[in-house]
């Protein structure tokens, strides 16, 4: 397990909290700070196994900070976000030394990788960590959370063949609909290989440009542009003797694919400005989504590489063909989110099963378990019932606000039965409060009872409006809205007060 805390610095309370639940999930200890001065001062006094910051933040850059890290401690890796994702700003923080490069909106499935990969690295111009067993304690966390569930047939043949081939050299092609488990399934891969000792390098290539994606994957050397004031080891250096990942393959370019295609026949690569080419002994494994056949026809994807990369084709099953998979995806999902919220794991209800196995899931597993953690957090009871998982919204049917108003008449419904059974009484139950502790009240107004509807959301998501709007079913954009609707309760929301 890593022992010293990831610090995780920007200006955005919603960023923050974003990614320091994600790496909490995972089993990494984290420390957040609001601004490069206050982080810097915290960096002085504290031992951080990985810093993770902004590059625009007020009063002082995430690029000064930067600076300021690598004159204290030369080879702590540190990762660089920003919504400003050119390739110059990339370019000069690679100049002064930083791990990688990640663009908002953040990738969380990406984001995770790249953290696992920076804290196995010493520094840029360091060698990967190979030391087994803190791997091993440092990925134990992000197994657990995928793990691949299945008592389908298909999906068991798959696996099957997939450990059969996994301890082969040769490349593999991985083609599916979005939110099957593509990552999962390479990542199993390499985990059933002789390489699952060795470094695992996963890259997006959707997430860089294309001049920058080059340098990223092949390396560069000291000069050969503007700010190259060292030597930078690409990704299949570092993932040498180990496994590749070359996610969304699809959308890198031409020229690109055309250099590839030489790592691939050569088994070497030549680092942008590089005078000697340099053996690396990877194993490659590609996914994408879309029909690379097709886009051969269109001129957007070399045929010679489509056949380089697909000697060993895979392709997973979407959720709707494997529907046998639901209730065993649905236990596992409730008991994995029910741990990591610190919640008592409650039971499904048969009706509740029924509509999840009859519902066409358009975005596969990776919906199921968005799903399943929404109803998990919306259940007050011991039984996860049907209006916990808002499957109207889910399917275009009705709004969010519909989907509580139908939450909000079901207590409201309860309550009067209440209170004709204690008429006698004379008990005013026009204020009396839902057993959920959403505060809903009966008689309360569609908007107040929405209100604290997404209050509560918030509450359990600790803050993560991203994770709330996912839970949910709305965009970002309009729990943004919301909340400034609501502005006077919005600075209640952080989880941790600004120094």
């Amino acid at each position: 397990m890593v022992s010293e805390p990831v610090l995780i610095v920007d200006d955005e309370v919603e960023m923050r909290i974003a990614m320091s639940e994600t790496l909490k999930h995972c089993g990494y200890p984290v420390e957040i700070s609001h601004n490069a001065i206050d982080a810097i001062k915290k960096f002085k006094q504290n031992n951080y196994s990985l810093v993770i910051t902004d590059m625009t933040m007020p009063k002082r850059s995430g690029l000064e900070l930067l600076k300021d890290i690598k004159s204290i401690a030369p080879a702590k890796p540190v990762i660089m976000a920003t919504a400003y994702g050119t390739v110059e700003t990339a370019v000069e923080a690679m100049k002064h030394g930083a791990f990688d490069y990640i663009k908002k909106p953040i990738n969380f499935d990406s984001f995770q990788f790249i953290v696992q990969q920076a804290l196995n690295y010493e520094g840029m111009t360091g060698s990967v960590s190979i030391d087994v067993e803190s791997k091993k304690s440092n990925s134990k966390p992000v197994d657990l959370s995928k793990e691949i569930v299945t008592e389908n047939q298909t999906m068991q043949s798959l696996l099957k063949v997939a450990r059969n081939v996994a301890k082969s050299k040769s490349t593999m092609l991985i083609q599916s609909e979005s939110g099957t488990g593509k990552e999962l399934l390479a990542s199993y891969i390499h985990d059933n290989s002789d390489r699952s000792k060795r470094p695992f390098v996963a890259v997006n290539c959707a997430a860089l440009p294309d001049t920058l994606l080059e340098s990223e994957l092949f390396g560069h050397a000291k000069g050969s542009f503007t700010g190259a004031t060292q030597d930078y080891r690409g990704k299949f250096e570092q993932a040498h003797t180990g496994t590749i990942l070359l996610d969304e393959i699809s959308e890198m370019a031409l020229p690109l694919q055309a250099k590839l295609l030489r790592v691939l026949q050569e088994y070497q690569v030549d680092k942008v400005g590089g005078k000697e080419p340099i053996p690396v002994d990877v194993r490659v494994i590609a996914t994408t989504n879309q029909n690379l056949l097709g886009m051969i026809d269109n001129g957007k994807f070399r045929e010679d590489l489509y056949f380089r990369l697909n000697v060993i084709p895979l392709a997973l099953p979407p959720l709707r063909d494997r529907m046998d998979d639901v209730p065993v995806l649905v236990k596992h999902f409730v008991e994995k989110h029910s741990k990591i919220n610190n919640r008592k794991c409650p039971a499904v209800s048969r009706e509740t099963l029924n509509i999840l196995t009859n519902y066409h899931w358009r975005g596969n597993v990776r919906e199921l378990e968005n799903v399943m953690e929404r109803a998990m957090l919306l259940c007050d009871g011991e039984e996860i019932q049907p209006n916990h998982l808002l499957m109207s919204s889910q399917l275009g049917e009705t709004s969010i606000n519909a989907d509580l108003a139908s939450i909000t008449a079901s207590k409201t419904k309860s309550s009067k039965s209440v209170a004709g059974k204690k008429e006698s009484t004379g008990t005013d139950y026009q204020n009396s409060q839902d057993s959920s502790g959403l505060g809903i009240e009966v008689g309360m107004s569609m908007k107040e009872a929405e209100k604290r509807f997404i209050f509560k959301t918030l509450h359990e998501t600790k803050g993560n409006r991203t994770h709330a709007a996912k839970t949910l079913g709305i965009s970002i954009r309009t729990l943004r809205n919301k909340l400034n609707e609501y502005r006077e309760e919005v600075g209640e929301l952080e989880l941790e007060a600004e120094d």
